[in-house]
């Protein structure tokens, strides 16, 4: 009884801090919007985005997803070509000395993707299996962990601009390290932590390029198939798990049916927190969980499961936030591909008639306060809370980063032009006479 109050009190402050944390933001950026036409633009972007209008909390999946065919990986040899692709397409040394510093932040995932033959998530998936002995653990066998990873990063498709198999790659590898953080030393589970690892690698798998709201606006199949709740996310998981039933990738077949539905559990409420209209409720979680922390010998203790999804919920939501946190060369190279995405989107809304997203208007958006904006009100509030929790110099870190690169896009935002208006002012020379008014016109 007494831990049903306790969440109860817990959920009550929780829920007060969201909407205090919400009203707040709404009164910023309603101040930003006022700026400038493109401020407006900006704002409009934020509160659609990162908001929550509603909570809802049906977990809708399916069964009958259609995938595309498995790749054919049954000639080749796993034990001499380790990352199921061609020896001969690899630069085996400088994959291996690239991956090798487990803690890069800013691992170039572009410069992996190339010496791998453009199968990053593959090779990272593999190494990062490897390093943290989950072959043995949970008694993987190495070829189906190489049909898994294949066949995931197949269903990531390098059409689309930005949600490909590269986010995918970059996302796993910030999680990753996010988990090695000494705060969290023995705090998780090895269950716990493959559950965050998986959900991070399939949490944007089948991505269209486009947002949830285009597709409830569109009358997509797939937001009638789950009801306009967390659309894309509730269809990433679906994907995810139905790979594993696919012919030699089950990489959880050796787990017991409680520890299956466990991670199920797990990763469900991971891939479902990504959706970005979680935001606020995320920050507001964490807020109240820095300031309610127990931190014994160093390391943070927590004491029931929300607690802990909560962390590993927030921890994904940082890594896929983490593009400004990155150094600037990486960070604009994922600038220059998200907007490219948008702009792709707009395209498409003016082609069926609807009304352009904010900042998808190829023609009417500023990419530099964009940044600026996406900054100051997301990602900086969020790291920097993240940072309360941890206390890591990485995280510390990170934030000089996280200025730095905001102070790049800010100078490069075009200052407003002064007021033109031109006040005129008539006044006559002594000789001159009062200018008379008209008569009135007298005609009937």
């Amino acid at each position: 009884m007494e831990q049903l109050e306790n969440l109860h009190i817990t959920k009550s402050i929780s829920d007060m801090t969201t909407s205090k944390f919400k009203k707040m933001l709404n009164k910023e950026l309603s101040q930003f919007s006022e700026s400038s036409k493109s401020g407006n633009q900006i704002s409009n972007y934020l509160l659609s985005t990162y908001i929550d209008k509603q909570l809802p909390e049906l977990n809708i999946l399916i069964n009958n997803m259609e995938l595309k065919p498995l790749l054919d990986t049954s000639g080749t040899n796993i034990v001499e070509q380790p990352y199921g692709i061609p020896l001969e397409d690899l630069n085996v040394d400088s994959m291996n000395s690239l991956l090798e510093v487990n803690n890069n932040w800013n691992l170039n995932i572009f410069n992996l993707s190339s010496l791998c033959s453009f199968k990053p998530l593959t090779c990272l998936g593999y190494h990062i299996f490897k390093s943290r002995n989950f072959f043995k653990t949970f008694n993987i066998p190495h070829a189906t962990l190489v049909n898994y990873l294949v066949n995931l990063e197949s269903n990531y498709h390098n059409s689309i601009p930005y949600h490909n198999n590269l986010h995918a790659t970059d996302v796993l590898n910030s999680t990753n390290i996010l988990l090695n953080l000494e705060s969290f030393n023995e705090v998780f589970s090895q269950l716990e932590i493959l559950a965050t690892l998986f959900g991070a690698m399939i949490h944007d798998v089948d991505h269209p390029g486009v947002t949830n709201q285009f597709l409830i606006n569109s009358d997509s199949n797939l937001a009638l198939l789950y009801n306009d709740e967390s659309v894309l996310e509730n269809h990433h998981l679906s994907i995810g798990f139905k790979l594993l039933q696919s012919p030699g990738c089950d990489i959880l077949a050796s787990l017991t049916r409680l520890q299956r539905q466990t991670l199920r559990k797990l990763v469900i409420d991971i891939v479902l927190a990504t959706d970005m209209s979680k935001h606020m409720i995320l920050l507001s979680n964490l807020k109240t969980m820095v300031e309610t922390k127990t931190i014994t010998n160093g390391i943070l203790c927590f004491d029931d499961y929300q607690e802990r999804i909560q962390v590993l919920q927030t921890l994904v939501h940082c890594a896929d936030l983490s593009n400004p946190t990155k150094d600037l060369d990486l960070y604009k190279q994922w600038v220059e591909m998200v907007m490219k995405e948008f702009y792709l989107q707009g395209d498409r809304e003016l082609s069926l008639g609807l009304e352009v997203s904010p900042m998808c208007d190829r023609n009417n958006s500023s990419i530099e306060k964009t940044q600026v904006g996406f900054i100051d009100y997301i990602v900086h509030p969020l790291f920097e809370t993240w940072n309360e929790l941890v206390q890591h110099p990485l995280t510390c870190e990170i934030l000089d980063i996280l200025e730095i690169n905001r102070e790049h896009f800010s100078n490069l935002i075009t200052p407003s032009p002064p007021s033109t208006t031109i006040q005129f002012k008539l006044t006559l020379d002594e000789d001159d006479e009062p200018i008379s008014p008209p008569p009135k016109d007298s005609t009937p």
